[in-house]
């Protein structure tokens, strides 16, 4: 546990930087690839930029930080920390906006096993992939998450997370 709070220090003075944007806070709940569930807990810094932008829709992005709660029996509960550059393609509306998202980063586990999956080290590729609606500051949808090492060390078993999550932008 000193291992991954050690993390949350030095990924805050990370952030600290992008503390003159909005934080908009998220939470999701969801099972793992092994019925475990999940927890988690994040923060969402929305890139003041856009591309693409036509009568469908436009191309922007967000930076995401959150803490995962990885539940499971006494020698299978994990917890992660990630960071995650998203990219999002959100359609057009005057009320709701649904979008499409995608982005790879970076998450750190408290040790290498969760549930019976050897991940091979606690530095591990995060791949994600959602859809969702987003409404009034709000968004809801669904995510699907791969965490991996790439290769870099064996074993390399990853796992994956299937999500509901929730936003509220400030």
């Amino acid at each position: 546990m000193k291992k991954i709070l050690s993390l949350a220090v030095v990924a805050a003075l990370g952030l600290s930087s992008l503390s003159a944007q909005a934080v908009d806070f998220t939470a999701a709940v969801g099972q793992s690839s092994d019925s475990n569930m999940v927890y988690r807990l994040g923060a969402q810094w929305n890139w003041d930029k856009s591309w693409m932008q036509s009568d469908v829709g436009r191309l922007t992005g967000y930076w995401d930080a959150g803490y995962t709660y990885w539940d499971g029996d006494e020698t299978s509960s994990n917890h992660s920390l990630s960071f995650t550059p998203v990219f999002v393609y959100e359609f057009a509306g005057e009320t709701v906006r649904p979008y499409i998202e995608a982005g790879i980063g970076v998450v750190f586990f408290e040790n290498t096993e969760v549930e019976d999956n050897d991940l091979g080290s606690s530095f591990q590729f995060e791949d994600r992939l959602g859809v969702g609606l987003r409404f009034s500051g709000q968004e809801v949808g669904i995510r699907a998450v791969h965490y991996s090492n790439a290769g870099l060390e064996q074993p390399n078993d990853g796992v994956e997370a299937y999500t509901l999550h929730y936003r509220l932008s400030f």
